[in-house]
Protein backbone atom coordinates (compact mmCIF):
# COMPACT_ATOMS: atom_id res chain seq x y z
CA UNK A 1 0.00 0.00 0.00
CA UNK A 2 1.63 3.31 -1.48
CA UNK A 3 4.86 1.34 -1.21
CA UNK A 4 6.84 4.59 -2.65
CA UNK A 5 5.51 7.10 -0.11
CA UNK A 6 6.28 4.89 2.88
CA UNK A 7 9.66 3.71 1.68
CA UNK A 8 10.02 7.66 1.08
CA UNK A 9 8.64 8.30 4.49
CA UNK A 10 11.12 5.77 6.39
CA UNK A 11 14.76 7.21 4.52
CA UNK A 12 13.79 10.69 5.82
CA UNK A 13 13.38 9.65 9.48
CA UNK A 14 16.09 7.14 9.20
CA UNK A 15 18.46 10.84 8.48
CA UNK A 16 16.82 11.96 11.81
CA UNK A 17 17.44 8.73 13.95
CA UNK A 18 20.71 8.03 12.86
CA UNK A 19 22.35 11.60 12.91
CA UNK A 20 24.88 12.14 15.58
CA UNK A 21 22.59 15.74 16.49
CA UNK A 22 19.68 17.77 15.42
CA UNK A 23 20.19 21.32 14.26
CA UNK A 24 18.31 23.57 11.80
CA UNK A 25 20.10 22.16 8.68
CA UNK A 26 18.61 18.92 9.20
CA UNK A 27 15.39 19.54 10.24
CA UNK A 28 15.08 21.41 7.07
CA UNK A 29 16.68 18.43 4.96
CA UNK A 30 14.00 16.28 6.74
CA UNK A 31 11.14 19.29 5.53
CA UNK A 32 12.08 18.85 1.53
CA UNK A 33 12.93 15.02 2.19
CA UNK A 34 9.02 14.98 3.46
CA UNK A 35 8.08 17.54 0.73
CA UNK A 36 9.24 15.09 -2.12
CA UNK A 37 7.56 11.80 -0.63
CA UNK A 38 4.33 13.92 -0.55
CA UNK A 39 4.72 15.85 -3.99
CA UNK A 40 5.58 12.71 -5.35
CA UNK A 41 2.33 11.14 -4.11
CA UNK A 42 0.42 13.62 -5.75
CA UNK A 43 -0.30 15.56 -2.46
CA UNK A 44 -1.74 19.04 -3.59
CA UNK A 45 1.10 21.59 -3.11
CA UNK A 46 -0.30 23.92 -0.71
CA UNK A 47 -1.03 21.15 1.73
CA UNK A 48 2.41 19.96 1.46
CA UNK A 49 3.90 23.56 1.85
CA UNK A 50 1.51 23.81 4.95
CA UNK A 51 2.62 20.71 6.64
CA UNK A 52 6.42 21.06 6.18
CA UNK A 53 5.67 24.63 7.50
CA UNK A 54 4.61 23.49 10.66
CA UNK A 55 6.55 20.75 10.82
CA UNK A 56 9.67 23.36 10.34
CA UNK A 57 8.50 25.52 12.88
CA UNK A 58 7.17 23.10 15.43
CA UNK A 59 10.71 20.98 15.32
CA UNK A 60 12.64 24.24 15.76
CA UNK A 61 11.01 25.95 18.49
CA UNK A 62 9.53 22.92 20.72
CA UNK A 63 10.16 21.49 23.66
CA UNK A 64 10.88 17.94 24.03
CA UNK A 65 8.48 16.68 26.94
CA UNK A 66 10.31 15.14 29.62
CA UNK A 67 11.34 11.61 29.04
CA UNK A 68 11.13 12.02 24.84
CA UNK A 69 14.60 13.00 22.66
CA UNK A 70 14.57 15.41 21.21
CA UNK A 71 14.80 13.08 17.60
CA UNK A 72 11.36 11.44 19.18
CA UNK A 73 10.04 13.86 19.64
CA UNK A 74 10.21 15.56 15.66
CA UNK A 75 8.98 11.84 14.63
CA UNK A 76 5.98 12.37 17.29
CA UNK A 77 5.26 16.09 14.99
CA UNK A 78 5.72 14.21 11.68
CA UNK A 79 3.49 11.55 12.90
CA UNK A 80 0.90 14.18 14.17
CA UNK A 81 0.76 16.58 11.18
CA UNK A 82 0.22 13.71 8.28
CA UNK A 83 -2.79 12.54 10.82
CA UNK A 84 -4.08 16.06 11.06
CA UNK A 85 -3.52 16.00 7.01
CA UNK A 86 -5.65 12.85 6.88
CA UNK A 87 -8.84 13.80 9.25
CA UNK A 88 -10.30 12.76 11.97
CA UNK A 89 -11.30 9.24 12.29
CA UNK A 90 -14.87 8.59 11.20
CA UNK A 91 -17.58 5.69 12.15
CA UNK A 92 -20.79 5.11 10.84
CA UNK A 93 -23.21 3.90 13.86
CA UNK A 94 -25.62 1.11 13.32
CA UNK A 95 -28.71 1.29 14.88
CA UNK A 96 -30.01 -2.37 16.46
CA UNK A 97 -33.67 -3.22 15.41
CA UNK A 98 -33.67 -2.09 12.19
CA UNK A 99 -32.36 -2.76 8.37
CA UNK A 100 -29.48 0.07 8.14
CA UNK A 101 -29.28 1.23 4.71
CA UNK A 102 -25.77 2.43 2.93
CA UNK A 103 -25.82 3.09 -0.45
CA UNK A 104 -22.60 3.01 -2.65
CA UNK A 105 -22.25 6.27 -5.04
CA UNK A 106 -19.20 6.98 -7.54
CA UNK A 107 -18.29 7.44 -10.98
CA UNK A 108 -17.99 4.42 -13.56
CA UNK A 109 -15.00 2.56 -12.68
CA UNK A 110 -14.42 3.81 -9.42
CA UNK A 111 -14.93 -0.19 -8.20
CA UNK A 112 -18.44 0.14 -6.32
CA UNK A 113 -19.77 -3.78 -7.05
CA UNK A 114 -16.20 -4.59 -6.15
CA UNK A 115 -16.43 -2.30 -3.03
CA UNK A 116 -19.91 -3.49 -2.38
CA UNK A 117 -18.72 -7.47 -1.84
CA UNK A 118 -15.74 -6.12 0.35
CA UNK A 119 -18.00 -3.81 1.97
CA UNK A 120 -20.46 -7.35 2.75
CA UNK A 121 -18.27 -9.26 3.88
CA UNK A 122 -16.53 -6.77 6.44
CA UNK A 123 -19.52 -6.20 7.94
CA UNK A 124 -20.38 -9.84 8.26
CA UNK A 125 -16.59 -10.59 10.07
CA UNK A 126 -18.40 -7.49 12.54
CA UNK A 127 -21.60 -9.93 13.33
CA UNK A 128 -23.75 -7.99 11.24
CA UNK A 129 -26.56 -10.13 8.64
CA UNK A 130 -26.38 -8.38 5.37
CA UNK A 131 -28.27 -8.30 1.67
CA UNK A 132 -27.58 -6.51 -1.76
CA UNK A 133 -29.73 -4.60 -3.95
CA UNK A 134 -27.69 -4.26 -7.44
CA UNK A 135 -29.39 -0.78 -9.11
CA UNK A 136 -26.09 -0.58 -11.72
CA UNK A 137 -28.78 -0.87 -14.73
CA UNK A 138 -26.16 0.98 -17.16
CA UNK A 139 -23.12 -1.67 -17.10
CA UNK A 140 -23.52 -5.02 -18.90
CA UNK A 141 -23.12 -7.60 -16.37
CA UNK A 142 -23.00 -5.44 -13.46
CA UNK A 143 -25.28 -7.44 -11.90
CA UNK A 144 -24.05 -10.92 -12.68
CA UNK A 145 -20.48 -9.68 -11.61
CA UNK A 146 -21.94 -8.86 -8.18
CA UNK A 147 -23.78 -11.95 -7.44
CA UNK A 148 -20.88 -14.07 -8.27
CA UNK A 149 -18.92 -11.87 -6.27
CA UNK A 150 -21.27 -11.44 -2.82
CA UNK A 151 -21.85 -15.59 -3.29
CA UNK A 152 -18.20 -15.78 -1.26
CA UNK A 153 -19.36 -14.48 1.42
CA UNK A 154 -23.23 -15.81 1.08
CA UNK A 155 -24.39 -12.71 0.94
CA UNK A 156 -27.96 -12.84 -1.12
CA UNK A 157 -28.15 -10.18 -3.80
CA UNK A 158 -31.27 -8.56 -4.69
CA UNK A 159 -31.90 -7.59 -8.48
CA UNK A 160 -33.91 -7.56 -11.86
CA UNK A 161 -31.78 -8.34 -15.24
CA UNK A 162 -34.63 -6.63 -17.63
CA UNK A 163 -35.42 -3.48 -15.53
CA UNK A 164 -33.49 -0.23 -16.05
CA UNK A 165 -35.79 1.49 -13.76
CA UNK A 166 -32.96 2.40 -10.87
CA UNK A 167 -35.02 3.89 -8.40
CA UNK A 168 -38.09 0.97 -8.95
CA UNK A 169 -35.19 -2.07 -8.27
CA UNK A 170 -34.46 -0.23 -4.95
CA UNK A 171 -37.89 0.33 -4.12
CA UNK A 172 -39.02 -3.59 -4.65
CA UNK A 173 -35.60 -4.65 -3.21
CA UNK A 174 -35.97 -2.61 -0.19
CA UNK A 175 -39.51 -4.75 0.02
CA UNK A 176 -38.21 -7.82 -0.47
CA UNK A 177 -35.75 -7.81 2.01
CA UNK A 178 -38.24 -6.47 4.44
CA UNK A 179 -38.78 -8.89 6.37
CA UNK A 180 -35.77 -10.99 6.34
CA UNK A 181 -33.55 -10.87 9.49
CA UNK A 182 -30.97 -8.65 8.11
CA UNK A 183 -29.57 -5.39 9.35
CA UNK A 184 -27.47 -4.11 6.56
CA UNK A 185 -29.12 -3.41 3.48
CA UNK A 186 -25.73 -1.89 0.87
CA UNK A 187 -27.43 -0.59 -2.46
CA UNK A 188 -25.02 -0.65 -5.51
CA UNK A 189 -25.88 1.86 -7.97
CA UNK A 190 -24.96 2.57 -11.74
CA UNK A 191 -21.72 4.54 -11.93
CA UNK A 192 -21.94 8.23 -12.69
CA UNK A 193 -19.98 11.28 -13.78
CA UNK A 194 -19.90 14.97 -11.90
CA UNK A 195 -20.69 16.26 -15.50
CA UNK A 196 -23.58 13.82 -16.58
CA UNK A 197 -27.14 15.69 -15.04
CA UNK A 198 -29.49 13.43 -16.00
CA UNK A 199 -27.80 10.38 -13.84
CA UNK A 200 -27.11 13.02 -10.66
CA UNK A 201 -30.78 13.51 -11.15
CA UNK A 202 -31.58 10.14 -10.73
CA UNK A 203 -29.72 10.00 -7.57
CA UNK A 204 -31.65 11.68 -6.15
CA UNK A 205 -34.82 9.67 -6.84
CA UNK A 206 -32.68 6.55 -6.01
CA UNK A 207 -31.97 8.17 -2.44
CA UNK A 208 -35.49 9.70 -2.16
CA UNK A 209 -36.93 5.93 -2.44
CA UNK A 210 -33.79 4.55 -0.05
CA UNK A 211 -33.98 7.08 2.54
CA UNK A 212 -30.24 5.83 3.25
CA UNK A 213 -29.23 5.89 6.97
CA UNK A 214 -25.42 6.20 5.20
CA UNK A 215 -24.34 7.70 1.67
CA UNK A 216 -20.76 6.16 0.94
CA UNK A 217 -18.39 7.82 -1.55
CA UNK A 218 -16.29 5.14 -3.57
CA UNK A 219 -13.09 7.04 -5.46
CA UNK A 220 -10.62 5.47 -7.15
CA UNK A 221 -7.13 6.00 -5.14
CA UNK A 222 -5.17 6.08 -8.65
CA UNK A 223 -7.30 9.80 -9.44
CA UNK A 224 -5.40 11.72 -6.78
CA UNK A 225 -6.41 14.99 -6.91
CA UNK A 226 -9.32 14.87 -8.23
CA UNK A 227 -11.28 13.21 -6.56
CA UNK A 228 -11.87 16.15 -4.56
CA UNK A 229 -14.25 18.02 -7.64
CA UNK A 230 -16.30 14.47 -7.56
CA UNK A 231 -16.47 14.24 -3.95
CA UNK A 232 -17.37 18.15 -4.14
CA UNK A 233 -20.29 17.48 -6.82
CA UNK A 234 -21.71 14.21 -5.51
CA UNK A 235 -21.86 16.06 -2.05
CA UNK A 236 -24.06 18.32 -3.51
CA UNK A 237 -26.27 15.72 -5.00
CA UNK A 238 -26.54 13.94 -1.93
CA UNK A 239 -25.05 14.61 1.24
CA UNK A 240 -22.18 12.34 1.51
CA UNK A 241 -21.49 10.79 4.59
CA UNK A 242 -18.34 9.01 3.91
CA UNK A 243 -15.39 8.17 1.22
CA UNK A 244 -14.66 4.92 0.38
CA UNK A 245 -10.66 4.27 -1.33
CA UNK A 246 -10.57 1.64 -3.74
CA UNK A 247 -7.16 0.26 -5.62
CA UNK A 248 -5.13 1.59 -2.53
CA UNK A 249 -2.86 -1.29 -2.90
CA UNK A 250 -0.35 0.27 -5.77
CA UNK A 251 -1.28 3.93 -6.97
CA UNK A 252 1.55 6.55 -6.49
CA UNK A 253 -1.48 9.04 -6.58
CA UNK A 254 -2.91 7.20 -3.43
CA UNK A 255 -1.85 10.04 -1.18
CA UNK A 256 -3.28 13.09 -3.08
CA UNK A 257 -6.92 10.95 -2.95
CA UNK A 258 -6.55 10.68 0.61
CA UNK A 259 -5.62 13.85 0.96
CA UNK A 260 -7.99 15.36 -1.12
CA UNK A 261 -10.96 13.01 -0.03
CA UNK A 262 -10.15 14.29 4.00
CA UNK A 263 -10.42 18.22 2.63
CA UNK A 264 -13.54 17.74 1.45
CA UNK A 265 -14.83 17.25 4.75
CA UNK A 266 -16.75 14.07 4.16
CA UNK A 267 -14.30 11.30 6.38
CA UNK A 268 -12.93 8.69 4.72
CA UNK A 269 -14.38 5.30 6.55
CA UNK A 270 -13.05 2.40 4.76
CA UNK A 271 -9.74 1.73 2.16
CA UNK A 272 -9.62 -1.07 -0.12
CA UNK A 273 -5.92 -2.54 -0.04
CA UNK A 274 -6.00 -5.12 -2.66
CA UNK A 275 -7.81 -6.96 -5.11
CA UNK A 276 -9.11 -9.83 -2.95
CA UNK A 277 -12.59 -9.81 -0.97
CA UNK A 278 -11.02 -9.72 2.18
CA UNK A 279 -8.79 -7.02 1.30
CA UNK A 280 -10.64 -3.67 3.02
CA UNK A 281 -10.53 -2.30 6.20
CA UNK A 282 -11.57 0.42 8.34
CA UNK A 283 -9.77 3.71 7.75
CA UNK A 284 -8.02 5.44 10.73
CA UNK A 285 -5.59 8.03 10.42
CA UNK A 286 -3.64 7.42 13.32
CA UNK A 287 -2.64 3.66 12.22
CA UNK A 288 -2.50 4.29 9.11
CA UNK A 289 0.70 7.17 9.72
CA UNK A 290 1.98 4.84 11.72
CA UNK A 291 2.15 2.35 8.95
CA UNK A 292 3.48 4.76 6.73
CA UNK A 293 5.99 6.15 9.01
CA UNK A 294 7.28 1.74 9.78
CA UNK A 295 5.96 2.54 13.61
CA UNK A 296 3.43 -0.40 13.15
CA UNK A 297 0.34 -0.25 13.99
CA UNK A 298 0.66 -1.54 17.55
CA UNK A 299 -3.15 -0.64 18.50
CA UNK A 300 -4.37 -3.84 15.96
CA UNK A 301 -1.84 -6.01 18.07
CA UNK A 302 -2.73 -5.10 21.39
CA UNK A 303 -6.67 -5.41 20.13
CA UNK A 304 -5.67 -9.06 19.13
CA UNK A 305 -3.76 -9.62 22.42
CA UNK A 306 -6.99 -8.11 24.45
CA UNK A 307 -9.68 -10.21 22.34
CA UNK A 308 -7.75 -13.07 22.55
CA UNK A 309 -7.80 -12.90 26.37
CA UNK A 310 -10.99 -10.98 26.99
CA UNK A 311 -13.67 -12.39 24.79
CA UNK A 312 -12.56 -16.41 25.35
CA UNK A 313 -15.27 -17.67 27.98
CA UNK A 314 -13.68 -18.67 31.26
CA UNK A 315 -14.38 -22.66 30.31
CA UNK A 316 -12.46 -22.13 26.97
CA UNK A 317 -9.48 -19.91 28.33
CA UNK A 318 -8.94 -22.70 31.10
CA UNK A 319 -9.09 -25.63 28.26
CA UNK A 320 -6.64 -23.86 26.24
CA UNK A 321 -3.82 -23.13 29.35
CA UNK A 322 -4.12 -26.06 30.78
CA UNK A 323 -3.16 -27.94 26.94
CA UNK A 324 -6.85 -29.30 26.91
CA UNK A 325 -7.56 -27.63 23.84
CA UNK A 326 -9.94 -29.07 21.42
CA UNK A 327 -10.31 -28.44 17.77
CA UNK A 328 -13.39 -26.24 18.83
CA UNK A 329 -10.81 -23.86 20.69
CA UNK A 330 -8.05 -24.16 17.81
CA UNK A 331 -11.45 -23.13 14.96
CA UNK A 332 -11.84 -20.37 17.47
CA UNK A 333 -8.25 -19.24 17.23
CA UNK A 334 -8.15 -18.83 13.85
CA UNK A 335 -11.23 -16.97 13.62
CA UNK A 336 -9.94 -14.68 15.88
CA UNK A 337 -6.86 -14.00 14.25
CA UNK A 338 -8.81 -13.64 11.43
CA UNK A 339 -10.51 -10.75 12.52
CA UNK A 340 -8.14 -8.52 12.57
CA UNK A 341 -7.88 -8.40 8.89
CA UNK A 342 -5.75 -10.63 6.57
CA UNK A 343 -2.84 -11.99 7.71
CA UNK A 344 -0.94 -9.39 5.30
CA UNK A 345 -2.67 -6.68 6.88
CA UNK A 346 -1.74 -8.23 10.57
CA UNK A 347 2.03 -8.52 9.91
CA UNK A 348 2.11 -5.10 8.21
CA UNK A 349 0.93 -3.83 11.11
CA UNK A 350 3.62 -5.50 13.63
CA UNK A 351 6.33 -3.08 14.51
CA UNK A 352 9.73 -4.53 12.95
CA UNK A 353 7.37 -7.41 10.88
CA UNK A 354 6.51 -4.60 7.91
CA UNK A 355 7.68 -6.03 4.26
CA UNK A 356 9.56 -9.02 6.30
CA UNK A 357 7.22 -11.97 4.84
CA UNK A 358 6.87 -12.14 0.93
CA UNK A 359 3.27 -11.85 -0.42
CA UNK A 360 3.67 -15.66 -1.87
CA UNK A 361 4.03 -16.64 1.91
CA UNK A 362 1.55 -14.63 3.33
CA UNK A 363 -0.96 -15.74 0.22
CA UNK A 364 -0.10 -19.65 1.76
CA UNK A 365 -0.91 -19.14 4.98
CA UNK A 366 -3.88 -17.28 4.49
CA UNK A 367 -5.41 -20.26 1.89
CA UNK A 368 -4.46 -22.68 4.80
CA UNK A 369 -6.34 -21.06 7.29
CA UNK A 370 -8.99 -21.28 4.73
CA UNK A 371 -8.27 -24.74 3.85
CA UNK A 372 -8.56 -25.55 7.67
CA UNK A 373 -11.90 -24.09 8.17
CA UNK A 374 -13.41 -26.65 5.97
CA UNK A 375 -12.19 -29.70 7.29
CA UNK A 376 -13.09 -28.60 10.62
CA UNK A 377 -16.59 -27.94 9.57
CA UNK A 378 -16.39 -31.42 8.12
CA UNK A 379 -15.48 -33.69 11.31
CA UNK A 380 -18.72 -34.61 13.60
CA UNK A 381 -18.92 -33.28 17.36
CA UNK A 382 -16.65 -35.79 18.87
CA UNK A 383 -13.86 -35.48 16.30
CA UNK A 384 -13.99 -31.59 17.31
CA UNK A 385 -13.88 -32.42 21.09
CA UNK A 386 -11.29 -34.98 20.85
CA UNK A 387 -9.70 -35.17 17.86
CA UNK A 388 -6.96 -38.04 18.76
CA UNK A 389 -9.79 -40.12 17.65
CA UNK A 390 -9.28 -39.29 13.90
CA UNK A 391 -7.66 -42.84 12.57
CA UNK A 392 -6.92 -43.39 8.81
CA UNK A 393 -10.89 -44.12 7.90
CA UNK A 394 -12.06 -41.01 10.06
CA UNK A 395 -9.42 -38.51 7.89
CA UNK A 396 -10.41 -40.48 4.68
CA UNK A 397 -14.09 -39.23 5.16
CA UNK A 398 -13.05 -35.94 6.58
CA UNK A 399 -11.44 -35.56 3.53
CA UNK A 400 -14.11 -36.38 1.30
CA UNK A 401 -16.26 -34.08 3.00
CA UNK A 402 -14.22 -30.84 3.09
CA UNK A 403 -12.81 -31.49 -0.46
CA UNK A 404 -9.45 -31.45 0.17
CA UNK A 405 -6.52 -34.22 0.05
CA UNK A 406 -6.01 -36.45 2.94
CA UNK A 407 -2.30 -34.91 3.30
CA UNK A 408 -4.50 -31.49 4.27
CA UNK A 409 -6.29 -33.14 7.14
CA UNK A 410 -3.02 -34.34 8.46
CA UNK A 411 -1.03 -31.60 8.36
CA UNK A 412 -4.13 -29.07 10.52
CA UNK A 413 -3.26 -32.27 13.27
CA UNK A 414 0.45 -31.37 13.02
CA UNK A 415 -0.37 -27.93 13.35
CA UNK A 416 -2.87 -28.64 16.01
CA UNK A 417 -1.34 -30.47 18.41
CA UNK A 418 1.89 -28.27 18.11
CA UNK A 419 -0.41 -25.15 18.66
CA UNK A 420 -1.90 -27.59 21.58
CA UNK A 421 1.77 -27.85 23.07
CA UNK A 422 3.05 -24.27 22.89
CA UNK A 423 -0.32 -23.10 24.42
CA UNK A 424 0.51 -25.90 27.25
CA UNK A 425 4.13 -25.04 27.63
CA UNK A 426 2.78 -20.78 28.13
CA UNK A 427 0.08 -21.57 29.87
CA UNK A 428 -1.93 -19.43 27.07
CA UNK A 429 -0.09 -16.35 27.35
CA UNK A 430 2.13 -16.73 23.99
CA UNK A 431 0.55 -13.41 22.61
CA UNK A 432 1.42 -11.55 26.03
CA UNK A 433 5.21 -12.77 25.54
CA UNK A 434 5.24 -12.03 22.01
CA UNK A 435 4.23 -8.24 22.91
CA UNK A 436 6.53 -8.20 25.94
CA UNK A 437 9.51 -9.14 23.54
CA UNK A 438 8.53 -6.32 21.54
CA UNK A 439 7.88 -3.57 24.62
CA UNK A 440 4.63 -3.45 24.30
CA UNK A 441 3.54 -6.02 26.86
Amino acid sequence: MLDGLKSSLGDAIKKIVKSSGIDEELIKDLCKDVQRALLTSDVNVRLVLEITKRLEERSLNETPPPGLSRKDHIVKILYNELTKLLGNESDFNFIPGKQNKIILLGIQGSGKTTMASKLAKFLIGQGHKVGVVGADTYRPGALIQLKMMCAKSDVEVYGEENNKDSPNIVKNGLKYFENKSLDVIIIDTAGRHKEEHDLLEEMVKINKVAEPDLALLVIDGTIGQQCFNQAEAFHKTIPVGGVVISKLDSSAKGGGALAASAATGAQIMYIGTGERIDDLEKFSPTRFVGRLLGMGDIQAVLDLAKRLENEGDDVRMKRISSGKMNMDDFFYQLEEVTKVGSLKGLLDSMPGMSGMVKEDQVDQMEDRVSKWRYIIQSMNKDEKADPDLLNSSRIKRIARGSGWAEGEVKELLKNYKNSKNLMKASKGRQMQGTLRKMGLG
